[in-house]
């Protein structure tokens, strides 16, 4: 296996491209009920397959993901080549960086306590690879026009 089994609620919302999938893969409807009782590995090896076909293409489109603490937000930017990175930390206690409007109020209000810096890095593994573990890691979706505003309020060096 290459990522992970889809969760059940993964699988319900593929359920009619697992029919198709069953299907490509000369399985009917029957045979894999049939599958189910007498051979669940092989069953399950199917669904695995299935799992890392649908994983390989919802990573493919990922674009920017973010991991948020109290005392950092991470963002990347994961292009086809490398990843970029803007990272923020906090000196202080008193900080918050766990929700956007909070890194806004932090860099906006008290920079004297934030170190920031942007970097970029070849990926170590595939990139899909790369970002499932980061994903597996804590890290989510995160979007563009986060970036875009973090990008603007840091000054480029």
């Amino acid at each position: 296996m290459k990522y992970r089994l889809l969760t059940p609620q993964e699988q319900e919302i593929f359920d009619e491209d697992f029919k198709y999938f069953l299907i490509t893969h000369g399985v009917k409807n029957e045979e894999w009920l049939e599958m189910n009782q007498s051979d669940p590995k092989k069953a399950t090896e199917l669904v695995a397959l299935f799992s890392d076909a649908v994983l390989d293409i919802v990573y493919k489109k990922v674009k920017f993901i973010e991991f948020r603490s109290k005392s950092s937000c991470l963002v990347f930017y994961c292009k086809e080549e490398e990843m970029e990175l803007i990272s923020i930390n906090s000196k202080s206690d008193q900080l918050d960086l766990s929700t956007p409007e909070s890194i806004h109020h932090a860099l906006s209000n008290h920079a004297e306590h934030l170190t920031v810096f942007k970097s970029n890095k070849k990926y170590n593994v595939v990139r899909e690879s790369e970002i499932h573990q980061m994903l597996e890691q804590g890290c989510f979706n995160s979007s563009q026009d986060f970036w875009d505003a973090l990008t603007l309020l840091i000054p480029s060096k």
